[in-house]
C-alpha cells in the first residue's frame, strides 16, 4: 500500500473544524485513508500538537492506529538543507530551514504523496513531489 504524508494543516483543519478548510481536509483525509497508509513525522506531530493541551490528547486525536509515525530520514534532512539553500538564494528571509522543507523532503525521499491544503511552497521547492491539494 502506498503512503501519504499528511501535512499538519490538514490535521489541524479537521481537529479545529476549520470553517473554510475543514470539509475539504476531512474529505481528502478520508479519501487518502481508503487507498493509502497515512504517515506523519515529528515535525507534523509538533505543529499539530500546538493547539492541544497534553500529550495524551494529541495521541488520542492523532491515533497510532490511523497514522504511522516515522522519523525523518537523514537523506531527507540533507535534501531539506539543500532546499533551504535554494530558498535563501531566492532571497528568503528565514535563517533556518522551514518545517515545510523537512515535510516535503521526507515525502520526496520516501516516495510518498503529500496531502496538504497549502501547496505553493511544496510546488516551488519540490516540483516532482506528487501533491494531494485543492
Amino acid at each position: 500500500m502506498s503512503g501519504v504524508l499528511v501535512d499538519s494543516n490538514v490535521i489541524l483543519d479537521v481537529l479545529t473544524d476549520d470553517p473554510v478548510w475543514g470539509d475539504w481536509s476531512s474529505a481528502a483525509l478520508l479519501d487518502a485513508t481508503q487507498s493509502s497508509r497515512l504517515v506523519i513525522n515529528p515535525i507534523v506531530y509538533a505543529e499539530a500538537s500546538v493547539r492541544l493541551p497534553t500529550l495524551e490528547e494529541v495521541d488520542r486525536l492523532i491515533p497510532r492506529d490511523r497514522f504511522d509515525r516515522e522519523v525523518i530520514p537523514y537523506e531527507a534532512a540533507f535534501l531539506a538543507g539543500k532546499v533551504f539553500l535554494l530558498y535563501r538564494q531566492r532571497r528568503g528571509v528565514r535563517t533556518s530551514p522551514l518545517p515545510d522543507f523537512f515535510i516535503g523532503a521526507h515525502a520526496a525521499i520516501a516516495g510518498y504523496r503529500l496531502l496538504t491544503r497549502d501547496p505553493s511552497r511544496y510546488r516551488s521547492y519540490f516540483p516532482k513531489l506528487v501533491l494531494i491539494a485543492p
